[in-house]
């Protein structure tokens, strides 16, 4: 079949397409920004990208005719608009619009389940999208999920951040709620199982796993899969906008998102009697068995996606890789340039290792205050760490940094900054070869704006020099515990 994916870059669609492809399927691929896009080397001629934004309908004229299958997984849970009900109704407008000129047979929306009366704005929003895709001419299928359990997911990152960071917890009363948890394998099951499914067209399901539970149950089954001892008390003083910042300062969330997550979470999400086990028999994961599958994939380091690297984030530019091309002009730069005592193959694992649990080599309580001040601030701190301790790819999230280019010799590096501060900045890490000796260049950029930014770089000046060497010092040659490097290295260069 033909099959068009929506969100193609985000946590769902980066698990559906492998399969999709798997069984056969020729994929289209929706995208605002394709550079952003996994490549499928396997499967180069069943991949197509579509560029187009679903805000702008004209930048959807050029869907192909022949589409039997689309899948609509867009969603902006966390935007900072206020205004994103009309925005997410308008996406589906458009969507609506542009695949009445193809040949599609069916729609599947990833929804949330809605069963509750007094809807979140949230999920009341989901509500809306479906009811807009339904007025189109090609039948719908919504499959509806509440927490969604799997590698890199939203809701099991914040719940393994809490359990895992936090032996005592005084916690709000929407712990209490229940839930229905699902796995992202059943999830995607269920996605492809619908496909042009007679009795699944033009009709809406929920789906579930076995176990109906508390969000507090749903932490302490976490604990002693992990086996951790917890304690919780729950107290009613804890408004929402609290509970926000609770989620914000502990998780790795942004504060919209977390902000969206609370005022959902005082929803019950519990399948109700359109189940999907009635058309499609299915035996679904308990949410022991997920979280086990979950917590395997991380210690395996097979992390197919992560949340964290979708613009649905909330804590990214959508324009960020418009910052590929690091300026050389009204900018700020430190450049430590070092010899290596070899080919550089440790110096490149230890590049392509920064970040998350390895932290950045040197000083790392200075890297913890400026993400502890990036979250003050509003920004997005040292918590969302990485997909992978050792593989980066374009777009990944790098705690407060995001890959910019990656080279499969890995032999450059470049990170964007996402912290909050007055201008962009930039670290590049580049290894090259000069009359049969090899270096490491490490370069930190900083374009200010304004004033402020030239002060802010100004203020950081001493800070920076001792930073910067010692990091560099620690990625070329590797320190001992005594934290003394393994080899001599040459001058340093630094400039503004």
């Amino acid at each position: 079949m033909n099959i068009l994916v929506t969100g193609a870059n985000g946590y769902i669609g980066t698990r559906l397409i492998p399969s999709l492809l798997e069984a056969g399927h020729r994929v289209w691929c929706l995208v605002r920004d394709p550079r952003r896009m996994r490549s499928y080397p396997h499967h180069r001629d069943s991949v197509h990208i579509l560029k187009g934004d679903l805000l702008d309908a004209d930048s959807l004229q050029n869907w192909p005719a022949q589409i039997d299958v689309a899948f609509y997984l867009v969603h902006s849970m966390s935007t900072i608009d206020e205004d994103f009900e009309t925005l997410e109704e308008t996406c589906a407008a458009n969507f609506v619009t542009a695949l009445g000129r193809t040949e599609a047979r069916q729609v599947v929306y990833l929804s949330g389940i809605c069963n509750d009366r007094d809807l979140s704005k949230h999920l009341g929003s989901r509500h809306k999208v479906e009811i807009a895709l339904q007025r189109g001419p090609v039948p719908v299928t919504t499959l509806r999920a509440a927490v969604i359990i799997g590698s890199g997911s939203a809701s099991f990152e914040i719940l393994r951040d809490l359990v895992e960071k936090l032996p005592f917890m005084i916690t709000p009363r929407w712990v209490k709620s229940r839930c229905q948890p699902i796995g992202i394998a059943d999830v995607i099951f269920y996605l492809q199982a619908v496909m042009l499914h007679e009795e699944t067209l033009g009709r809406t399901f929920d789906i579930g796993g076995p176990d109906v539970m508390t969000y507090r149950e749903m932490m302490l089954l976490y604990a002693k899969v992990r086996g951790l001892r917890r304690y919780m008390v729950s107290v009613p003083v804890l408004t929402p906008r609290l509970s926000s910042y609770w989620l914000y300062f502990i998780t790795a969330t942004s504060f919209t998102l977390a902000r969206s997550l609370v005022d959902s979470l005082r929803n019950e999400v519990v399948c109700g009697p359109d189940h999907i086990e009635k058309v499609i028999p299915h035996r679904c994961l308990g949410l022991e068995q997920a979280l086990t599958r979950a917590m395997a994939k991380i210690e395996s380091k097979e992390v197919l996606s992560s949340w964290k690297d979708s613009l649905v984030s909330g804590t990214i530019r959508t324009d960020y890789l418009n910052f590929v091309d690091v300026p050389d002009y009204g900018v700020f730069k430190n450049v430590q340039r070092l010899e290596l005592v070899d080919h550089g193959e440790e110096t490149r694992t230890r590049i392509f290792s920064i970040g998350g649990d390895r932290g950045w080599y040197h000083m790392n309580w200075a890297w913890q205050v400026r993400g502890f001040l990036d979250k003050l601030a509003g920004g997005v701190g040292l918590r969302r760490g990485r997909r992978h301790p050792t593989e980066l790819r374009i777009g990944d999230a790098v705690d407060f940094w995001r890959t910019l280019v990656t080279t499969a010799e890995r032999d450059r590096l470049v990170l964007f900054a996402e912290m909050k501060m007055p201008g962009e900045a930039w670290l590049e890490f580049r290894i090259d070869r000069t009359d049969d000796r090899w270096f490491l260049t490490q370069t930190a950029t900083f374009r200010p704006r304004g004033l402020l930014g030239r002060l802010y770089w100004y203020s950081l000046c001493p800070i920076h020099f001792f930073v910067f060497r010692g990091m560099a010092e620690a990625v070329a040659y590797g320190r001992d515990r005594k934290g003394k490097t393994k080899a001599k290295k040459i001058p340093q260069t630094h400039r503004a």
